[in-house]
């Protein structure tokens, strides 16, 4: 089996797979429409342009082939039986959580059939996109796409939610298509989980606290919190998720040449006090003058937080608790962690105003989602918005 050497270019996030004339016809269609497509089918049916579009041939078995997309694309798109593509991809298989999108698409471009990782995998949702562009019809079999309830293990995923677990995923999704009685806590975290106008499923309910959910007896929950939980609570996550919704600011300050180490372990330290968990944090905020800090820089890669610095105009049009002439004296502003904290989450009141440790100076800050319409940026209150330069975002 050999393929062309446009194979070893550059590639997209899909591979659209043809052995057949009327799916080589598919397959160029496709890649012509769907963005991050690449087209590969055998020499068998080569037309002589395939160069000028990108496309990649190949000779002999496409079972050679499958196993370098396999491991190299983030879906596939197969235009081949699906017992074939089945016995194909089983030897490849590894992890739901790992295994790309596979999808199939018969020789009339009729079905386009929902194969593999439908949900974290994507393949649901590209399904959907490859049925549209085609005019055919998506088969999708998941049990939550189907009955039109909460997937579990999507749930908050187009906000950057978090599961504190996989281990439960499978269990509390069976009690949700199962139609048993499912509770929802949400403390924090975007609200528009769910689509405006549609009812909940009936056995599904929404408490305003874990207490209130444990006394209901719920066969299983999806709690959304930033906080780590007390003992007490921790029954609910006998057949529940947990999921981190980012939604902490963290104001940092720090001297010149503080290291990464340093600088970590504050950040833990302060959230560990507060019982607030690291994988609820969403930003670090700092002054422009640290937008280089190598410290700094190392953690929010390390963690894959976003920095954000502000001028020190920025952070004097924000009234703080605890201004300091010093801090202006250096930088312009009179505060750095505090203020900066305070534009970037909109928060009127502080989970933490300020703490000093070492070479760091430390503010927190949450994010309430309850407070603001869901597309607004989460860059700063809509009054200062209006008053300041957009922050830079690095």
């Amino acid at each position: 089996m050999g393929v062309a050497a446009a194979n070893n270019k550059r590639h997209g996030a899909y591979a659209v797979v043809a052995i057949t004339k009327h799916g080589v016809e598919i397959a160029r269609r496709l890649g012509g429409a769907l963005a991050g497509a690449d087209v590969y089918y055998t020499d068998k049916f080569a037309r002589g342009d395939e160069a000028k579009h990108g496309i990649r041939l190949f000779s002999g078995n496409v079972r050679a082939l499958l196993p370098e997309l396999f491991a190299r694309y983030d879906g596939l798109i197969c235009i081949i039986s699906l017992g074939a593509v089945v016995r194909m991809i089983a030897p490849l298989l590894k992890d739901k959580k790992t295994d790309p999108a596979v999808v199939v698409i018969d020789d009339k471009a009729e079905h386009v059939i929902s194969v593999l990782s439908g949900h974290l995998g994507g393949a649901n949702e590209l399904t959907r996109r490859v049925a549209a562009i085609l005019s055919a019809r998506p088969v999708i079999t998941t049990a939550s796409d189907v009955q039109q309830t909460i997937a579990v293990d999507l749930f908050g995923r187009q906000f950057g939610w978090e599961w504190e677990s996989a281990d439960k995923l499978t269990p509390v999704s069976a009690a949700v298509v199962n139609e048993e009685p499912v509770a929802i806590v949400q403390e924090s975290g975007e609200t528009g989980w769910w689509p405006e106008g549609r009812p909940l499923p009936k056995n599904i309910a929404v408490y305003g606290s874990i207490a209130e959910a444990l006394a209901a007896r719920p066969a299983a929950a999806l709690v959304v919190t930033h906080r780590l939980l007390a003992p007490e609570e921790e029954a609910i996550l006998q057949n529940g998720v947990l999921y981190r919704p980012k939604v902490i600011a963290l104001g940092i300050g720090c001297n010149r040449g503080t290291s990464a180490d340093e600088i970590e372990a504050v950040i833990h330290e302060t959230l560990n006090e507060l019982r607030f968990s690291m994988k609820s944090v969403k930003a670090v905020c700092t002054i422009d003058l640290k937008k280089d800090e190598q410290g700094l820089l190392e953690v929010v890669n390390k963690y894959r937080w976003e920095l954000v610095a502000y001028t020190p105009e920025e952070l004097n049009t924000v009234s703080i608790e605890a201004p300091s002439e010093t801090v202006y004296r250096y930088t312009g502003a009179y505060g750095v962690s505090e203020p900066a904290a305070k534009l970037y989450s909109g928060a009127d009141r502080m989970a933490l105003v300020k703490k000093k440790s070492g070479n760091v100076t430390i503010s927190v800050a949450l994010i309430d989602h309850r407070r603001r319409k869901e597309s607004e940026p989460c860059d700063g209150l809509s009054s200062l918005r209006q008053e300041a330069v957009p922050a830079k975002r690095l």
